[in-house]
């Protein structure tokens, strides 16, 4: 393994659950997805460029997929490269693929389900990563608990709202497991705190953890009345 992967543990799978293997062609960037979530990429990295291409030989387009991890330490592009890797990020689907002008690519894809990574190869064509699936633990979500961390999320977007900012477009997604994913992808948090979210197995857990960071956040707004406008459904270009 040529790139470090050591480190988070809290979301391996215990005993009762069955993960299953994946080797996956990996796209390491500066940030953390979550399920459900739609991410647009601008490509123009040679190993990033060929990995596209691989996926677009593939004929089916439900195994056009790929894993992405957070980088703990390094960069996205660059010689010195991402040097350390968060292990738990997400599998992804390519969906769209637009070629510009000067040979970088435009492409979208969506985030499927969490995967561990447990080792890296880097000296081929492009990176590949062994690892398994995450699946969600089956279990009822404490509907208090779930209910307080909508309220508190619905104060959050009134008061960004109040201020001139636009937390999130479009409906919240029904499912409680999803609902609690779409608001980690909008929580104002440093990627630590995503990357905690992130590896929460529990849902209700999930909820807890985001009623404190938006309890905190709303906190905060009442002395500093200013934050980014964030949308649900895509992450920043990415300079990969």
């Amino acid at each position: 393994m040529s790139d470090d992967t050591s480190g988070d543990s809290s979301s391996d799978p215990g005993p009762e659950e069955q993960a299953a293997s994946v080797r996956l062609p990996m796209f390491p960037l500066g940030a953390v997805l979550f399920p459900g979530l739609t991410v647009p990429l601008r490509v123009f990295e040679d190993r990033y460029l060929a990995l596209v291409q691989h996926l677009l030989a593939q004929p089916d387009p439900a195994e056009r997929v790929f894993g992405s991890v957070a980088i703990r330490e390094g960069y996205e592009v660059g010689s010195r490269g991402n040097q350390s890797l968060h292990r738990v990020g997400c599998r992804l689907q390519l969906t769209e693929v637009e070629e510009g002008d000067d040979g970088t690519l435009e492409v979208v894809a969506v985030c499927r389900d969490r995967f561990r990574l447990d080792s890296l190869e880097v000296d081929g064509p492009f990176p590949v990563g062994d690892g398994e699936v995450l699946p969600e633990p089956t279990e009822r979500v404490d509907p208090e608990v779930a209910d307080h961390a909508d309220a508190l999320f619905a104060a959050y977007q009134a008061v960004v709202a109040e201020i001139g900012g636009n937390v999130v477009a479009g409906a919240m997604p029904g499912d409680p497991t999803y609902r609690s994913w779409a608001m980690s992808a909008v929580a104002p948090l440093p990627l630590p705190d995503r990357q905690r979210l992130l590896e929460t197995d529990s849902t209700t857990e999930r909820f807890e953890l985001l009623a404190e960071f938006f309890a905190a956040e709303l906190r905060a707004i009442n002395v500093i009345p200013s934050l980014p406008a964030v949308q649900l459904n895509r992450t920043g270009w990415s300079p990969n």
